[in-house]
């Protein structure tokens, strides 16, 4: 396979309603799509990247510089016929995480168009030792009023989800509301997480725990910064109480997730594809957590389309032992999506292998380009 250019569009996907965080005002997800056209056009490989600032650094704006500079080293496979190549091109890039979400985007593109190219499905180029044919997704809960959350939770308790993770924020009041209502409609018939993305402090977490004790919180997602004063003390008192406290924000590398293990104060460990570099550098991440004794989960960005839903569900499928499944919210959470699938999940959650090959779906070039204003950022020639 030939790759003649590299597209790569800078893409804003409208919410269906408020999907905010304490971090992120949720009306609208700003993402990048890389696209690699090969053999004249004949075959189009798609990945994405949701770039999250107060998380890795990076902008929408420098994800499209970096995918620019990756297709402009040596190492980038323009003539492509091995899943190795890819690996190594992956490998040649930078280990920080200044550049994940433009790496993911890139490695995806490259995997979607070999895997179209010759007939496979992604999850045909990775280890299946831990393979599933079925995931069952949780359903995230927003920040927001008592008639939004209550909103949410019917829709939810509709799908028969039962795995439930409460978005919370630095407002005491508003997160009790939000943990109360869940409970008033959902009673113990559910598996409760909750997740400030690191917004407490020492007193607000402490002011936290008669609620989690009282609701049956069975995960607390990176609450505080590790470097919190408090956050060692109230880590003890979350695993007496058999409370597991679990990284997202801070286990962005496998260096970050090495220092994790050595501190010892997480039990689980937050993975998303984006966030982490794609499918190459997450597994090793995962594949490091399962040597260390802790847990994990899949989890995703807020805002992804189709696209990333794709690529997530394949990690998903390739992972049956992770504890907890996050994504595939097209349908409920976007306005207009990039693929023509429905990549969302089914009744209970319940989710299974996507048809066709790569990514095992197709692009709306339509909805892409209204998506983009029209066009891509940055165009990249084949040089040879």
């Amino acid at each position: 396979m030939k790759i003649d250019q590299v597209n790569v569009y800078k893409i804003s996907l409208p919410f269906t309603g408020d999907f905010s965080i304490s971090r992120i005002k949720g009306t609208c997800a700003n993402n990048a799509v890389v696209e690699v056209i090969a053999d004249q056009g004949e075959i189009g490989g798609y990945g994405e990247g949701a770039p999250v600032e107060f998380v890795t650094g990076e902008t929408q704006e420098g994800v499209v510089k970096s995918v620019s500079n990756f297709a402009q080293r040596d190492s980038f496979p323009w003539k492509l016929h091995d899943v190795l190549q890819i690996w190594d091109f992956v490998d040649s890039l930078p280990r920080g995480k200044e550049n994940d979400a433009a790496i993911c985007a890139t490695e995806m593109a490259l995997l979607d168009a070999l895997g179209k190219s010759q007939n496979k499905s992604i999850r045909d180029y990775l280890p299946k030792d831990f393979h599933t044919n079925e995931v069952c997704y949780g359903a995230p809960i927003t920040l927001g009023n008592k008639q939004r959350i209550m909103e949410i939770c019917g829709l939810i308790s509709n799908l028969g989800i039962t795995d439930l993770r409460i978005k919370l924020g630095n407002d005491f009041e508003q997160n009790k509301n939000a943990i109360e209502t869940v409970g008033l409609i959902f009673g113990d018939d559910c598996d409760l997480r909750i997740d400030p993305n690191g917004v407490w402090d020492r007193d607000l977490a402490f002011k936290h725990v008669p609620l989690i004790e009282k609701y049956n919180v069975k995960i607390v997602e990176e609450p505080m910064s590790p470097l919190d004063p408090g956050f060692i003390e109230f880590a003890g008192l979350m695993k007496s109480y058999g409370v597991i406290l679990m990284a997202c924000e801070t286990a962005p590398t496998l260096g970050d997730v090495e220092r994790i293990i050595k501190d010892g104060y997480y039990e689980m460990i937050n993975v998303k594809l984006s966030r982490s570099g794609g499918f190459r550098r997450s597994l090793r991440i995962i594949e490091r957590i399962r040597g260390s004794g802790l847990s994990f989960q899949i989890g995703c960005s807020l805002g992804e389309s189709g696209i990333l839903s794709a690529a997530g569900r394949a990690l998903s499928l390739l992972c049956g032992d992770a504890a907890y499944y996050d994504g595939s919210y097209d349908r409920w959470m976007l306005k207009e999506n990039t693929t023509t699938e429905d990549v969302s999940f089914g009744p209970g959650g319940k989710a299974g292998p996507l048809e066709g090959f790569g990514l095992g779906v197709e692009i709306n070039r339509e909805t892409l380009m209204r998506l983009s204003n029209g066009s891509p950022s940055v165009t990249i020639s084949n040089p040879l």
